[in-house]
């Protein structure tokens, strides 16, 4: 089961960025121990989230902008 599956019980999630930037965020801070061993690079720490979120509307409808936006929330909250 993936953390998205977990979460759409108790959460809305709608196919917007901000949605899908909360997503991202939660998945990541759940997943960081796991992605740190799992992989190297930004791009497969990346890959892996992307993989646990993958039912999120707005990364199956957008997944270039899904994606932008999960590298600017890198930068932005410093999680590398």
């Amino acid at each position: 089961m993936n953390h998205f599956s977990n979460e759409q019980d108790n959460n809305c999630f709608y196919n917007n960025a901000d949605s899908f930037s909360m997503a991202f965020d939660d998945t990541w801070k759940s997943y960081s121990k796991e992605i740190d061993k799992a992989s190297s690079t930004k791009d497969e720490k990346v890959n892996i989230i992307l993989s646990k979120i993958k039912e999120h509307p707005y990364l199956k409808e957008f997944p270039d902008k899904a994606k932008e936006i999960a590298y600017f929330r890198i930068r932005l909250l410093n999680l590398n």
